[in-house]
């Protein structure tokens, strides 16, 4: 994949936040620390830990066909073909107002719509989302717009014959830059705010149900859509109207959520390098080999050690609601470190970045896979020779490290967790250092955690398995474990040390990660934007150079 080094990416995402509004009725974002560095809950562990509970249609998100249809595929269900390809950007900003409808027409007057594309809409209403300067509106209370109105309930929205039209032209996918793919008078926002409807529906200048009939338009997107149609990306925003009017390659970076109906996502758009045709860039896209080395995101996901687990409870189901109210949705509750996530600095370091304030390209890059799982078992140290025995890091890389032991992750045939959480290979004790001298951009592992388990409260935890462990070390090094490590530099190694100095790592790899030989290769991490979050879950991809 020679071109995509140097291609130009797009971050298409909504910062997310405690202050992002959720769609009216859900369940905001909440986040509460539940320990710190100094030990305040949990005997001093080390570790800045988060527990959350949110709606995931809050912020940039992916709604799934199960949102509305409960036989049909939830988010983890949908392969990465459908999440992503060519897609076009439309501005039709100038031809929308508050409550009006876009139709087929506005879309193909400005560009070409292709067969199976993702159709992104630049409505410009994502100038009314929470994190955008505010819209001066003299009639308004206060002389500005009020940004929940202006983004959830009076965003323009499609005409009776544009998902007729779009499943004809069988998209991929339909994105929109404001609070919904629909049109929010098709939705509960219809019956919750119903001066607004009265207003949609004096601009239509005809009864609403004369044009959206509620029977046919119920069974359209509650069952016909669901089973044929596009999929739904809302809330976008960030740099999308850098690219008006142009054709990009688009990955919707959804989490890989078992249960439910959406989930959170970074959109990104990748533009082709100068020099290189669209055409060119996009079968190069369309027929790279693709990992995905993301674990599904479930309830039966463990979670680190004494960390809560993911809870979800369904707030609302499509069977026995009326039109505009039936929807599936979720609310959920849990810590980060399960599945696949990146621990972000402020997880370790008090004074670091969340994952919202890292830059953009921080998160994407050239690098390296590492397959040194026939070089380790359980609890052995792994070494920089061993990783430059298989591949050639340069400086700079992002490094994955194969261990093998992805095998006994939660969802494997071979799954032992207590393998997998207790008893996986670490990093020796010169590790940290040669990250440092090699400037690895950020880390990446197939097992529940970067560092030695018996760096961790994992060797207070299960004195047997340490015991075992220094045996181990003792046979390769000569000394014994608190020799090799002293407690005071080695405690959590690979996170007090490193993310400091803005080396962070990923943890829990899978999939895809099986086949995935040693050599070089782009690696992205697609993580949502979490502004006040330490640490955060996401899609990672890796394609072969």
């Amino acid at each position: 994949m020679s071109n995509l080094p140097t291609s130009h990416w797009y971050d298409l995402t909504q910062p997310l936040s405690i202050f992002t509004p959720p769609w009216p009725g859900e369940m905001p974002l909440q986040v509460h620390f539940f320990k710190r560095l100094t030990g305040s809950w949990g005997g001093g562990q080390g570790a800045n830990g988060q527990l959350i509970e949110w709606s995931n249609n809050t912020g940039t998100h992916l709604v799934g066909p199960r949102a509305f249809h409960s036989g049909a595929r939830a988010i983890a269900d949908i392969p990465l073909r459908d999440l992503s390809g060519e897609a076009v950007i439309v501005d039709i900003s100038d031809l929308v107002s508050d409550y009006s409808l876009y139709t087929p027409e506005m879309i193909t007057s400005r560009v070409t719509v292709k067969e199976g594309d993702i159709l992104i809409l630049h409505t410009g209403y994502h100038k009314h989302g929470y994190d955008q300067p505010d819209v001066v509106n003299s009639a308004a209370q206060g002389g500005i717009e009020n940004k929940e109105f202006g983004y959830y309930v009076r965003h323009p929205g499609p005409s009776p014959d544009f998902f007729p039209w779009a499943m004809q032209m069988k998209l991929k996918m339909i994105g929109v830059d404001c609070g919904s793919a629909e049109h929010p008078m098709n939705t509960s926002i219809r019956t919750q705010h119903g001066r607004e409807f009265l207003k949609a529906e004096a601009k239509l200048g005809r009864p609403w149900d004369e044009v959206f009939p509620p029977d046919e338009y119920h069974h359209l997107s509650h069952v016909v859509m669901p089973q044929h149609g596009p999929l739904l990306v809302e809330s976008l925003g960030g740099q999308i109207k850098e690219l008006l009017n142009q054709r990009a390659w688009v990955i919707v970076g959804a989490i890989p959520f078992m249960e439910v109906e959406a989930a959170w996502a970074r959109v990104v758009a990748i533009r082709p390098p100068a020099g290189v045709d669209e055409a060119t860039f996009f079968e190069e896209m369309r027929t790279a080999d693709t990992l995905d080395l993301t674990l599904p995101f479930s309830v039966q996901t463990p979670q680190w050690a004494n960390y809560e687990p993911l809870t979800v409870k369904y707030t609302k189901r499509v069977g026995g609601q009326y039109f505009g109210l039936g929807r599936n949705n979720a609310h959920c509750r849990a810590s980060f470190h399960l599945a696949t996530h990146m621990d972000g600095e402020k997880h370790f370091w008090a004074a670091g970045r969340t994952i919202g304030q890292m830059p953009f390209d921080y998160w994407f890059g050239p690098g390296v896979i590492a397959d040194i799982s026939g070089m380790v078992s359980d609890t052995s140290v792994y070494t920089p020779a061993m990783i430059e025995s298989v591949a050639e890091v340069r400086e700079g890389d992002i490094l994955l490290i194969k261990t093998g032991y992805y095998r006994y992750g939660w969802n494997s045939p071979e799954s032992d967790e207590f393998r997998y959480m207790i008893k996986h290979p670490g990093p020796s004790p010169d590790f940290a250092d040669w990250c440092l001298e090699k400037k690895i951009k950020w880390l990446g592992v197939d097992c529940v955690a970067m560092e030695h388990p018996m760096n961790t409260i994992q060797r207070q935890w299960h004195p047997k398995t340490f015991a075992e462990a220094n045996q181990k070390l003792i046979a390769q090094y000569g000394a014994d474990w608190d020799e090799v490590y002293p407690l005071d530099k080695f405690y959590q190694d690979m996170h007090l040390n490193l993310f400091p100095k803005g080396i962070v790592h990923a943890e829990n790899l899978g999939g895809a990660i099986a086949r995935a030989e040693s050599g070089r290769y782009f690696i992205a991490a697609f993580l949502q934007k979490g502004m006040e979050t330490a640490s955060m879950w996401g899609r990672f991809l890796a394609v072969p150079l």
